[in-house]
């Protein structure tokens, strides 16, 4: 049963826009995102579950799931508001089971570029083919919130189960291995049956494909319990052991952390930690140099795309150190310009992958301590028997498959 209303508030802004419960507040990563039609929907991951905030640029567009998300009452309100016979209003939002369904698809979104996977801080990274089934599910249960306009990329039901089939055999043989009285199990089947009639509506087939439909088909035979660690292992090609100096010889003149903004890069790049980006500056005889080493991401590209790290010295306007990756590490070192005289300079650091970088926003330390305390409560709980439906809002936050998965990972965390 889904919890009572809650009051939104419902405006008009001067640009046309509707706003349904006020702006979005927060860094970019403490917030789920979805592009539905004609509107984008926001949640703060880090608060209580809430409605989400929308902003409606197409009212009629988005009068299909209005209801569905927040009840009547607030979808007749948008509509006044956009018709101009209102400027603002609150009103009850009914907690709906569309509005969980919505709620859980941003967040495995956000989970899909924002979780903090990070061998130094002991959080293990989400297998991307497993949540990326899921998420195919997710999709194709909250069709009510896309239409054919062409301009939700969201709304990617086809394209997810192509890139992320490969899962679907590990899928079937963790559901077989599952006893059928688990909550894992029922979410499992959920899952696959979601998939197998999402590839079906979108005319997809492929082996793979057929072996699940053939599985699906036929009653359901219990396997031996599977190890989901060798089911889901990662292969890796390197040991984590970074960290010796680029050049030897020389005096140190300072060595700290870098700021590891998960803004300024795509997923998969870097480690999460906070002690990710660490540097050294030393005096090479008149030189000076700054050497800087960043914990490489399990999933960080080889070639192709380079980081950067940003150096500023005291304040001034910050240079820029070209990165590549050597095993784990993203690594470089450039000459340095020290003022004269200046013995313990104030160096600080920065990382980024240039055409992408936002550019450096105010300090979000405090939220990325948040955002990884939210990821070790909910792989504390994915780790424990679960009961939960995520048909209601109140499944919201139950465990991904990938959660699931992630706390059987036979890595060092």
């Amino acid at each position: 049963m889904a919890p009572g209303p809650r009051d939104v508030h419902v405006g008009r802004d001067d640009d046309g826009t509707v706003r349904v419960a006020g702006p979005a507040a927060g860094p970019d990563f403490t917030r789920a995102v979805l592009d539905v039609a004609g509107a984008v929907l926001t949640w703060n991951v880090l608060g209580d579950p809430a409605p989400p905030v929308a902003e409606i640029h197409d009212p009629a567009r988005a009068q299909q799931w209005l209801w569905a998300i927040y009840g009547e009452r607030t979808a007749a309100a948008v509509h006044a508001c956009a018709a101009g016979e209102s400027v603002a209003v609150r009103v009850p939002a009914d907690m709906t089971a569309l509005a969980g369904g919505a709620a859980r698809l941003g967040l495995g979104h956000w989970a899909a570029r924002w979780w903090p996977a990070s061998h130094l801080d002991g959080i293990p990274a989400l297998e991307p083919n497993v949540l990326g089934l899921e998420l195919a599910a997710l999709t194709h249960e909250c069709q009510q919130l896309f239409d054919d306009g062409g301009d939700q990329p969201d709304d990617c039901v086809a394209e997810l189960i192509e890139v992320h089939q490969v899962a679907l055999d590990q899928l079937v043989e963790w559901w077989h291995a599952t006893s059928p009285s688990t909550d894992t199990a029922r979410h499992l089947e959920s899952v696959l049956w979601s998939v197998d009639d999402a590839a079906d509506s979108a005319g997809l087939d492929g082996q793979a494909l057929r072996r699940l439909r053939s599985s699906l088909d036929r009653p359901r035979r219990d396997g031996a319990p599977v190890d989901l660690a060798s089911l889901f292992v990662r292969h890796r090609d390197y040991a984590l052991a970074a960290g010796e100096p680029l050049v030897a010889g020389g005096r140190l003149i300072a060595r700290g952390a870098g700021t590891n903004d998960w803004r300024r890069y795509p997923p998969g790049f870097v480690d999460a930690s906070e002690t990710a980006v660490s540097w050294t500056a030393r005096a090479l005889g008149a030189r000076r140099q700054i050497e800087v080493e960043v914990v490489a991401h399990l999933a960080a590209p080889v070639a192709g795309a380079l980081l950067v790290a940003e150096v500023g010295v005291d304040g001034g306007l910050p240079s820029r150190v070209p990165l590549a990756r050597r095993d784990d590490v993203w690594s470089g070192r450039a000459d340095l310009e020290l003022p004269a005289g200046e013995t313990q300079p104030r160096i600080e650091i920065g990382l980024l992958l240039p055409g992408f970088d936002p550019g450096p926003g105010p300090e979000g330390a405090a939220d990325r301590d948040a955002i990884r305390a939210l990821v070790r409560r909910r792989l504390a709980t994915a780790a424990q028997p679960f009961a939960y439906n995520t048909s209601t809002y109140e499944g919201t936050s139950g465990p991904f498959l990938a959660e699931i998965a992630a706390t059987t990972a036979d890595e060092d965390y």
